[in-house]
């Protein structure tokens, strides 16, 4: 047996026993797609993963081991699990009875909103000067953090940035991480995009530059099954939170969390002790590499993030959604596409006949006179908050078109998916601008008090 995947190795024996299944799920295991011999339940042995003393236990060891943390602990409902998980960790740990409260950039995901309705966190945002053509990036910078938290009329209980965004724009976190340590706050950050990071020639996962708490989505851009997430909770942190993790975690999950999921989770961690952190290197260089070729063949690309292409195509008369159809034309997916840009997220497992399909496609892609955009850069409206969040999404609300909402407080998060990344948030206050941005999103109705 393996000594790097002991959810694995027990699940193999099981499945290989002849036991009769007298147990959930109900399939007993009988092969209909292909995986349900696999798919168990907290039987004898399986242990328990929001009380885990046996194989998961020892699972998440490894991997935490691995990531360099001092605790880590699976989620099999995603990064969403995972932040709010963070959140409840910084509320359940407070020294005082006061309200909490948690700094953040407007790019944040929905779970982090819904986390914030649920636990009834107050939130102060980070507004940056810099003009922005989408919702996903932040351009939040120390200087503009120090600045905010210098302004802030009490500390706040944490601070919280996403990064990698979904455009493949990543944050200064190591020196975000030192401005934060300088005011006694903790930095919380969603990592979701960038789990590899760790695996890097030289490493840029947050652990690793200096933040508190971080989750990843193991399944974005590692061997796991969708729903695969860590929560990785740094050395040298209060033992508060890491006595607390499981049971703040239980609150908001289900109780009968995914074995083929954490099968995955634990399986990546073997791969990662066989070969796989090589595999990662390599595929950081390729990407690197068609992201040269494709700027030489006049295509504008971004590559901060290591493993993931963004193709900007106006200049060559395209808007990301048109360019994204086009790609599809030659049997190419991407991950996300908007009037801007089109997202493609890459992962060892990509094979070089991907790369050379990408290549031709937009070699062979006729390219067109730019037209003028209509859609200028601007810059984020900074809300006008008329009550808690949580107030505003238990307050009695109704759907109206966006025109009718101008002066209404928002009732509930307002989003296009994907980034997922809200427009307006509950108790805001509507007005033109954001009715302007919602439109921008194809957003024509919305939830208001």
């Amino acid at each position: 047996m393996s000594k790097n995947t002991p959810v694995n190795d027990y699940i193999t024996e099981y499945e290989n026993s002849g036991v009769a299944r007298f147990h959930i799920p109900g399939h007993k295991g009988r092969i209909l797609q292909g995986l349900e011999s696999r798919d168990i339940t907290e039987i004898k042995g399986a242990d328990y993963l929001f009380e885990a003393t046996g194989i998961i236990a020892k699972s998440e060891e490894l991997t935490s081991e691995i990531y360099g943390s001092a605790k880590t602990l699976y989620s099999t409902e995603g990064s969403t699990l995972s932040i709010k998980t963070m959140l409840g960790i910084i509320k359940t740990c407070k020294k005082d009875g006061s309200r909490t409260l948690v700094l953040a950039p407007r790019n944040v995901h929905k779970a982090f909103i819904d986390g914030c309705c649920l636990l009834d966190i107050d939130v102060k945002w980070i507004y940056t000067d810099r003009l922005t053509s989408g919702l996903c990036v932040s351009f939040i910078t120390p200087d503009n953090l120090k600045q905010t938290l210098a302004k802030c009329d009490k500390t706040p209980d944490a601070v919280y940035i996403t990064s990698p965004d979904y455009l493949g724009n990543m944050a200064d976190v190591e020196q975000i991480s030192k401005v934060c340590k300088s005011f006694g706050v903790p930095l919380l950050v969603d990592n979701a995009h960038g789990a590899y990071l760790k695996f890097l020639e030289k490493s840029l996962h947050p652990l690793d530059m200096g933040a508190d708490m971080c989750v990843d989505s193991a399944h974005k851009t590692l061997p796991v099954y969708t729903g695969g997430s860590y929560l990785h909770i740094a050395k040298n942190s209060p033992k508060e939170w890491l006595q607390s993790a499981k049971e703040t975690m239980s609150l908001f999950a289900s109780t009968s969390p995914s074995y083929l999921i954490m099968a995955s989770l634990d399986r990546c961690c073997g791969e990662l002790k066989n070969g796989l952190i090589d595999s990662i290197r390599a595929c950081a260089k390729k990407v690197a590499e068609v992201a040269t070729t494709l700027n030489q063949l006049g295509w504008d690309t971004k590559t901060a993030e290591p493993l993931k292409l963004t193709v900007y195509p106006a200049k060559n008369g395209y808007s990301g959604d048109e360019l994204a159809d086009v790609l599809r034309e030659h049997k190419i997916e991407c991950e996300y596409s908007d009037t801007d840009c089109v997202v493609l997220m890459c992962s060892p497992f990509n094979d070089e006949k991907d790369y050379q399909r990408l290549v031709l496609a937009l070699n062979d892609t006729t390219k067109k006179q730019a037209e003028p955009i209509d859609d200028k850069p601007y810059l984020l409206p900074q809300a006008k908050v008329k009550m808690s969040i949580r107030q505003a999404y238990f307050s009695p609300h109704k759907k109206v078109a966006v025109d009718e909402a101008r002066g209404r407080i928002c009732a509930r998060p307002v989003v296009s998916c994907q980034p997922s990344v809200p427009i307006v948030i509950p108790g805001e206050q509507i007005d033109d601008e954001i009715i302007k941005i919602l439109k921008r999103y194809s957003i024509f109705y919305i939830d208001v008090i």
